[in-house]
C-alpha cells in the first residue's frame, strides 16, 4: 500500500531514508552518510555488502541455571555501557555488536536512544547498587543530550554517536547519528526518566520527563483529525510526521499516565486517554488484532503489514482484557520456527526468524496475563532466548542477538540480523525479572 512503511517510534517511512533503530533500511545508506556529515557524525558507507549468512550456531554449552543467564545478560549490558568509559563518567552504549554490524566498511556502532532506555528500565529491574548506579549515569547521559540538542526544545534524538560522545572540556557539540524525534522515543525515554524519579527521588529526572512530554503534546497532538491521538513527532529534517502510529500512541497513554501518577497533575491523565482512545480505534472487531496505524493523512489505517509489538505493547501498558485478544493473535500468527529457536517474529511479512526482541515482549505479557497456560508459554519462548544466548554463531554467551538468522524483514523496509543487541538483550531481562516497562 502507499504511505509510510511504518508508523513507528522505532521505524520512519521508507521514502525518508533514514536509519532506523531496527536495522539497516534498505537503499538508504547513502541518504544516512550524507545527512551524518552534516551533523557530523561518522557516516556509513553508501554502498552495503550483502547481509552476513548465519553460518550454524556455535556448539552448545550446555544449559545454565535461570538466575546465571540473567546475571550473564546483565553482564553484557554493563560491558556495553562501559565500552566508552566508566565509573560516573557520562557515556553511551553502542546498541548492536558484531555479525552483520561488523562487516560493513565501516563500523556501525550508533547508540539508540530507545535501547538506552531500555537498558535504564533493565538495570532498575533487578535493582542492585550497581545497576542503579549505571542506570543513574546513562539517565545523566540522555539528560545532557537533551539539555545540548541544537534546537533545545526538550527533545531527544533516535540515535547519537557513543564512540564521539562529548568528554573534552570544553564539550563539543553533540554526535546525532539519526536526528529524527519521534513521539515513542521521547515517551521512552520519559518513561525511563520517570522510573529513574521513583528510585532515586532525584528532581532532575521528572523535570526531563515533564520536558518531553510537553515536547509531545506541543509537536505531535492531532485531536482535529479522527481518530484523534498523537502523530509522529518531527522528522530529520525537522518537518512533522503526520501519521499516527499506534506503538506512538501505547508509549505515549503509558508515560502520561506515570506524568499524572507522579506530578498529581490530572491534564496528563486527560491526555493519556486521547492516546489510548486511538488506540482502541486500531483495534479489529473481528479477531481482535491492532493495526500498525495510520497513513500520512491520519485518519486512513494502514493495514499491511501487522507487527507483534503493538499486540503485546497494548495490554502491558494497559492491562485491559480487551488487548488479550492481540496478544493471542501473536500466538496463532506469528511464532516462528528457525533451526533450534523458537519465538514470535517481527511482523505477519516474514515469519521465518524469531525476533528475540519481542520474545522478550510476549513473555512478558504472557506472564502478566497470567493464566497457567500462560505461563507455560512464556516460560517456553524464554527457554529459547537462553538457547540463544549460549549457541548463537554470533553471540558471547552473554548478551541476546536481534533475530536468530540474519535478514529478518520487517515489512517496514528494514532488516533485522544476528547481532547482539542491548534492546533484545534489556528486553529478556525485563522479562525474566518481571519489570513492566509501562507501568510504575
Amino acid at each position: 500500500m502507499t504511505g509510510p512503511s511504518r508508523p513507528s517510534d522505532h521505524d520512519s517511512p521508507r521514502a525518508s531514508g533514514t536509519l532506523t533503530r531496527r536495522g539497516i533500511v534498505l537503499g538508504a545508506a547513502a541518504t544516512v552518510a550524507s545527512a551524518a556529515v552534516t551533523l557530523g557524525a561518522p557516516g556509513i558507507a553508501a554502498a552495503m555488502p550483502p547481509a552476513v549468512p548465519r553460518g550454524g550456531a556455535r556448539p552448545p554449552t550446555g544449559p545454565v541455571s535461570h538466575a546465571r543467564s540473567r546475571d550473564l545478560a546483565y553482564e553484557y549490558l554493563d560491558l556495553r555501557m562501559d565500552e566508552y568509559g566508566s565509573g560516573t563518567e557520562l557515556r553511551l552504549p553502542r546498541s548492536y555488536f558484531g555479525g552483520y554490524f561488523a562487516s560493513l566498511p565501516t563500523e556501525f556502532v550508533s547508540s539508540f536512544a530507545y535501547d538506552d532506555a531500555l537498558m535504564v528500565l533493565a538495570w532498575l529491574g533487578r535493582g542492585r547498587h550497581r545497576d542503579v548506579q549505571r542506570a543513574t549515569v546513562l539517565g545523566d547521559t540522555l539528560l545532557a543530550l537533551q539539555a545540548a540538542d541544537p534546537i533545545g526544545d526538550g527533545r531527544t534524538r533516535a540515535s547519537y554517536q557513543p564512540d564521539t560522545f562529548p568528554v573534552a572540556t570544553p564539550p563539543r557539540p553533540i554526535d546525532i547519528g539519526s536526528p529524527a524525534a519521534y513521539t515513542g522515543i521521547q515517551s521512552w525515554v520519559g518513561m525511563a526518566f520517570c522510573r529513574l524519579f521513583v528510585v532515586t527521588r532525584e528532581r532532575r529526572f521528572l523535570d526531563g520527563a515533564l520536558r518531553l512530554g510537553a515536547w509531545i503534546e506541543t509537536n505531535a497532538r492531532d485531536d482535529v483529525r479522527q481518530p484523534a491521538g498523537y502523530t509522529g513527532g518531527r522528522n530529520a529534517d525537522d518537518q512533522p510526521i503526520t501519521y499516527k502510529s499506534t506503538e506512538h500512541n501505547i508509549d505515549v497513554t503509558a508515560f502520561f499516565t506515570q506524568l499524572a501518577r507522579l506530578t498529581g497533575d490530572r491534564t496528563w491523565s486527560r491526555r493519556a486517554t486521547l492516546a489510548e482512545t486511538f488506540v482502541r480505534a486500531m483495534q479489529d472487531r473481528t479477531d481482535g488484532h491492532l493495526w500498525t496505524g495510520t497513513d500520512p493523512d491520519g485518519t486512513t489505517i494502514n493495514r499491511t503489514p501487522i507487527p507483534e509489538d503493538v499486540q503485546v505493547w497494548a495490554y502491558l501498558a494497559t492491562l485491559d482484557r480487551r488487548y488479550s485478544a492481540s496478544v493471542t493473535w501473536v500466538l496463532d500468527h506469528l511464532i516462528a520456527h528457525d533451526g533450534p529457536y523458537t519465538g514470535p517474529s517481527f511482523s505477519d511479512t516474514d515469519v521465518s526468524k524469531v525476533w528475540f526482541e519481542g520474545s522478550g515482549q510476549l513473555a512478558l505479557a504472557l506472564e502478566a496475563r497470567g493464566t497457567r497456560t500462560d505461563r507455560t508459554r512464556s516460560a517456553s519462548v524464554l527457554d529459547s532466548v537462553q538457547l540463544a544466548q549460549r549457541t548463537q554463531a554470533n553471540g558471547d554467551g552473554k548478551g541476546i542477538v536481534s533475530a536468530s538468522s540474519d535478514g529478518l524483514d520487517t515489512g517496514f523496509g528494514d532488516l533485522y540480523h544476528s547481532s547482539l543487541h542491548t534492546g533484545a538483550t534489556a528486553w529478556y531481562l525485563l522479562a525474566v525479572t518481571r519489570t513492566n516497562p509501562f507501568r510504575l
